[in-house]
């Protein structure tokens, strides 16, 4: 998919974190994370297009390094049977205010890059966690086992060759269930998805990770990051190469999705999965216990996360400096 970055650069340089829905390039947000958001361009000449920015890296090296492994990994997925969307990425340097100038814009290297990843536009009422509000719980039993079976491509590949493992965020909000309608709401016996959290490509190449770690800071108040590094950023990346974790990470989604009348059969569903469909990856069975002792504890990480964040905009803002990224409102977990 090839991007217009001269749409792009209006886009970034008109840009109010703070309010995106209100520059010069009109947008639509579409859905965010923890970190970034998801958007649509009106009027897009691309056509229907979901894009997601990405304000954090320093060299037109290191962004051209990212587009390549991000490139290769959704090839990777490709190569293994898991639907992505059609994809591109492209960079732009945001123009700054030269001194003396009001009107002058400028960009030199110390500019800072962003890269905006795309994707071809699914059916938003399609995406996983929205499905599991309209289906009966049974048929949210049958979603989860379906994303398992999915997930297994990969972990069956990892299995085999641990040294160019690939690693991905599984969560529900990740899944399109393709075929899906709003109008007739039911998960299906056999299921086909299409995985989208493509942007973040974990994968190695003979043990080595291949993205870098650091970039994984960027959106981290400065203050904090000397905390997270070193030992903390490893074991934050290691856990989307472990199969058992994502899939606690996947049931305990459901809580936050206001769904924890279904957690114990998912952990039922899961654990009948790994014994009868996966044996030869020996994953031990989950407990209820554990799994809420995993949601309580990343609830209370991602909620101080989230506190220093706006702290931190707040602090840049006083002092007349820009904050460059999107603050998702309050999460309801």
């Amino acid at each position: 998919m090839e991007l217009d970055a001269e749409l792009l650069q209006k886009l970034e340089d008109s840009l109010d974190t703070s309010n995106p829905e209100g520059g010069e390039v009109p947008i639509k947000i579409i859905g965010f994370g923890e970190i970034s958001l998801v958007f649509e361009i009106a009027d897009d000449p691309m056509g229907a297009v979901a894009y997601k920015r990405l304000p954090i890296f320093d060299s037109i090296e290191q962004v051209e390094r990212h587009i390549e492994i991000y490139n290769r990994y959704n090839q990777l997925f490709a190569d293994l049977g898991v639907n992505i969307p059609d994809f591109g990425a492209a960079w732009v340097r945001r123009q700054r205010e030269a001194e003396g100038k009001k009107k002058a814009k400028k960009q030199d290297d110390t500019t800072p890059i962003t890269l905006f990843c795309a994707q071809q536009m699914l059916p938003t009422e399609a995406v996983c966690h929205k499905v599991i509000h309209q289906v009966p719980a049974e048929e949210a039993r049958r979603l989860v086992r379906g994303i398992l079976r999915e997930t297994k491509k990969v972990w069956d590949h990892n299995l085999g060759d641990p040294a160019n493992a690939i690693g991905m965020d599984t969560q529900v909000s990740n899944w399109i269930l393709m075929d899906y309608e709003e109008s007739a709401p039911h998960v299906p016996e056999v299921q086909s998805f299409t995985y989208i959290d493509t942007s973040t490509p974990l994968y190695r190449v003979d043990g080595v990770e291949q993205i870098e770690g650091k970039l994984f800071l960027k959106s981290v108040p400065g203050f904090l990051r000397w905390a997270l590094e070193g030992s903390v950023l490893e074991g934050i990346i290691n856990r989307y190469y472990d199969w058992r974790l994502t899939t606690i990470d996947i049931i305990a989604n459901f809580y936050k999705e206001q769904l924890p009348a279904l957690i114990p059969d998912l952990v039922e569903e899961a654990n009948d999965f790994f014994a009868t469909e996966a044996p030869e990856h020996a994953i031990q069975p989950i407990s209820l216990e554990e799994l809420n002792k995993y949601y309580k504890s990343d609830k209370r990480i991602w909620s101080v996360f989230q506190a220093f964040r706006r702290f931190d905009r707040w602090l840049k803002k006083r002092k007349g400096q820009s904050y460059d990224f999107y603050l998702p409102p309050k999460i309801k977990r």
